[in-house]
């Protein structure tokens, strides 16, 4: 990697405010061009996270958010880091990201790209994705037949040069075709997220009628609800009893993986609940994982939030929905 693109891997991988903090530190030059490097990248692995925080800084794992670019991240970051002169620089950056070939497909879904080159020529397909964030472009790729998807991945794998006036042309092409989808503006509604915040402030009763009735039908779909319904964090919203129980459930060995991206207040409330030798001998276990990847982070923390579903379901600690404070009868 460059410097360039380590710098917006390393941008990419913070919490946007502290981000922006970051690129306000830096010239008015130097923002356009770590931007328009950050809104050329789609998602980020983590294993460029870890070559770009090793080299920049000696970062704690659990600062290190879901990285991902794209040209809204890149304005977002340089509005906060610019405030009022902001303006240029995001025009600036606009203009460079949609000047590349197939820019102008940066702000087309991929399903809608999907359907206008599906039955194109897979030297065609390989040509329009390679010029795409790698994120989108697997997309479009895991929507094509298994025989177009090798077909278009082995031309990827063998392009070299490309005659410009080729790519103008494809590129034109595809613009023309796409206008009426570009043109439009679509606005999500709806989805599992939505049932998730919906449920989240309703009552427990309706709650669980619903998601038994529902589970019926669709044992996946209420799975992913639940999940949604209740996450890591909302741990430090436990009474100290719910907390001591879920204690006893998980292996000392998942908890330390887990804390590893946990807020400082989770960390503390956590460690407060337990004996001084054992919070002391957690510590230790966590500092000994040293760097962890943030999946394999988030994919503990899921076993847990699983762990106090199952506790929850057997009456042996409570969730409540949101703020709702429990209420206590004689």
């Amino acid at each position: 990697m460059t410097d360039l693109r380590k710098a917006a891997v390393l941008l990419m991988s913070l919490p946007q405010d502290e981000a922006a903090q970051v690129m306000g530190k830096l010239s008015a030059k130097q923002v356009e061009l770590v931007s328009v490097e950050i809104a050329k990248i789609g998602l980020i692995s983590g294993e460029d996270q870890e070559i770009a925080i090793k080299d920049f800084a000696e970062a704690s794992p659990a600062s290190i958010g879901a990285g991902s670019g794209g040209l809204e991240v890149a304005k977002n970051l340089v509005e906060k880091a610019l405030g009022r002169n902001a303006s240029p620089t995001i025009e600036s950056v606009r203009q460079q990201i949609e000047a590349m070939p197939f820019g102008f497909l940066q702000k087309v879904d991929s399903q809608n790209l999907l359907t206008f080159i599906m039955d194109e020529h897979p030297q065609t397909i390989a040509l329009i994705l390679s010029h795409l964030q790698p994120s989108q472009a697997a997309d479009v790729i895991s929507g094509l037949p298994s025989d177009r998807q090798l077909a278009v991945v082995r031309r990827v794998a063998t392009m070299g040069q490309t005659n410009p006036e080729i790519i103008h042309e494809v590129e034109k092409g595809l613009e023309h075709r796409m206008a009426s989808v570009m043109s439009q503006q679509f606005e999500n509604a709806g989805g599992v997220e939505a049932v998730a915040e919906i449920l989240n402030v309703t009552d427990r009763a309706t709650e669980r009628s619903l998601l038994e009735n529902l589970a019926q039908e669709d044992p996946d779909l209420v799975e992913e609800i639940r999940r949604l319904m209740f996450v890591f964090d909302d741990i430090a919203k436990f009474s100290a009893k719910d907390i001591q129980t879920v204690l006893k459930n998980v292996e000392s060995s998942q908890l330390a993986m887990a804390l590893k991206g946990a807020s400082e207040d989770l960390k503390q409330k956590i460690l407060g609940n337990m004996s001084s030798r054992a919070a002391d001998m957690l510590r230790e276990e966590m500092e000994y994982l040293g760097p962890v990847r943030l999946s394999a982070v988030e994919q503990v923390q899921q076993q847990i939030v699983d762990i106090i579903r199952r506790l929850e379901d057997a009456g042996e600690i409570t969730v409540n929905a949101g703020d709702e404070v429990e209420e206590f009868i004689q």
